[in-house]
């Protein structure tokens, strides 16, 4: 028992620090789970406000991208008890990717709808007063590919986002790659083992 009215060092007796029985949180499968649900949820989070920011303002940040990081770290460790380590750190900077680049497909489809309404009030023309040849044209149009191949190939394609850039704006889209980047260290560092 530690003595404080009397400040000299006792060796013959162990003074705990932390209440005894204390330790960190064990590194289960549970742990894992959790962390990932956590992980996922904070990443769909992530992802919502990056593409609503973006539509909303017509502004699309590459900063956004250390925000997500983070928050799908934080979700990450809170969901895991404070259980950090390899496995963990590569779920998140995954999930962080997906998050950050998979926002672009609800900016894409809302830039869509917008083009597409446009053309429709532009080149507003009833069915009848199309030629026989106009007709001929929309009956031998490739059939529509199905839901499922066409949420694939927007996931695809949302996965790939940051590098298709290149084409069109090559500098704009290394900033982007390294901010993105910056964005999956802060995941990467936050869901690191903690030292025991």
């Amino acid at each position: 028992m530690t003595d404080f009215n009397n400040p000299t060092p006792q060796f013959g007796t162990a003074e705990y620090v932390e209440a005894p029985g204390a330790e960190l949180a064990k590194d289960t499968h549970a742990a894992f789970v959790r962390a990932i649900l956590f992980g996922i949820g904070a990443a769909i989070l992530g992802m919502i406000l990056y593409a609503t920011f973006a539509i909303v303002t017509g502004i699309v940040i590459g900063y956004a991208a250390l925000a997500v990081g983070w928050l799908v770290g934080k979700a990450m460790i809170t969901g895991s008890n404070g259980v950090g380590g390899r496995r963990y750190q590569i779920a998140a900077v995954l999930l962080t990717y997906a998050a950050v680049s998979t926002a672009a497909i609800p900016v894409w489809i809302h830039y869509s709808g917008e083009h597409r309404h446009s053309q429709q009030k532009q080149a507003a023309k009833p069915a009848d007063d199309l030629d026989s040849a106009q007709k001929g044209d929309l009956a031998g149009a490739p059939p529509r590919p199905s839901m499922l191949a066409a949420l694939g190939t927007l996931a695809l394609l949302g996965l790939a986002s940051p590098f298709l850039e290149f084409s069109s704006n090559p500098l704009g889209a290394l900033i982007g790659l390294v901010i993105l980047f910056v964005g999956m260290q802060f995941a990467w560092k936050m869901t690191g083992a903690k030292p025991s």
